[in-house]
This record gives C-alpha cells, structure tokens and sequence, in this order.
C-alpha cells in the first residue's frame, strides 16, 4: 500500500499486501529458472515474504542478513513522495533524510553484504539477493566502484524486478542487468 501511495518506507516494517504478494509470486517464478543455489534476503518482512515466495519453489532455505536491511529514513519515513520535499527541501535534494541513515553507511553496509553473499558462491553458482530499491541501487553502485554521487546512474527498480552483477575475468564487477523482470537471453559478442 505505501509503494502505491509513494511512502518512504525505509526500516518501518510494512507487510505485503495483495498485490505484493502476486508481484513476489510472479519473480519466484521467473527466479526458478535461473535455478539460484542460495537466496539472502533483508530481514524486514516485505523482502523476507518475497524471499519465502522462491524458497517455496526452490526448496531453498532462506539466509536473511539485515545489512540488507532499506535505507532508514528517520523523519522521512511514512512520508509521501510531495511531503518530503515539502518540508525537507534542501535534504531531499542532496537525498539524505535528517535523523536518518547517510548515503555512504548505506552504500557501504549494502556493498560488504553482496560481498559477503558472493565470496560464499562456489563454482559460478547464482544467489539471489532480496533487497529494497534505495539500499539496492546504494550498495550495487559501491559494488561496481561508481562515486558516491553516481549512484542516480542507475534507475530506480520496479517491485520485484532485479539486477544481474557478475564478474569479469580480471575480479571487476559489472552489472549485465538492471530492472529486470524477465529471464535473460544469452549475450552474444566479443566483450572480454
């Protein structure tokens, strides 16, 4: 309900509703055809109920990490999209919530967790990670080693859609997609 009224959620920890349920269900099934050896989820029960929605299918336990965890917004939180820029003009054009959690602790918080997921595949296996929209994009930016100002470089994502980051062959990250809500089709190309 708040994503349709455009709330800033950040840490308060709101239930999916209908409509959250059937996007979860919709991305599980996707999901199922990567064929994920683990799943990570935030502990805040959105992304923990979304997370459930594939181990339902997987039979995957599900591993929660709260580094995981969406942006805490302090004041902002429970705000509308309008309210915010209304009474935090100036925070939210730098986008940083006062008495909240600041841009690089996020950035940094998200990126050691995609980290810690990573180092623990084995043999190119695939994790999927469930995460929230600001905390997301704040950690994959770090991942890839955008400045802290980039971050904006990549778009917000959709409920229930994903990126795909891997590895190059030199240990760089690069990401292959982003807002994505379909299964991807093989790259063909000379990118070394």
């Amino acid at each position: 309900m708040w994503n349709a009224e455009r709330r800033f959620q950040g840490q308060t920890d709101i239930e999916l509703d209908d409509t959250g349920r059937a996007q979860a269900e919709r991305a599980a099934r996707m999901l199922t055809g990567l064929n994920p050896a683990a799943i990570v989820s935030s502990d805040l029960s959105r992304a923990a109920s979304t997370a459930a929605a594939l181990a339902r299918l997987t039979g995957l336990a599900v591993s929660y990490d709260k580094d995981l965890r969406e942006r805490h917004g302090g004041s902002w939180e429970g705000l509308t999209d309008s309210e915010i820029r209304e009474r935090y003009q100036a925070e939210h054009a730098a986008w940083n919530p006062p008495d909240g959690e600041p841009t690089q602790a996020v950035a940094d918080r998200v990126r050691g967790a995609l980290q810690r997921v990573a180092e623990e595949m084995t043999d190119g296996g695939l994790a999927v990670v469930v995460c929230h929209g600001a905390a997301i994009r704040l950690g994959l930016s770090a991942l890839l080693g955008l400045p802290l100002d980039m971050f904006h470089v990549l778009g917000p994502l959709s409920n229930c859609s994903w990126s795909v980051a891997g590895t190059r062959h030199d240990g760089r990250w690069r990401l292959l997609e982003h807002n994505a809500g379909t299964l991807p089709e093989p790259v063909l190309g000379d990118d070394r």
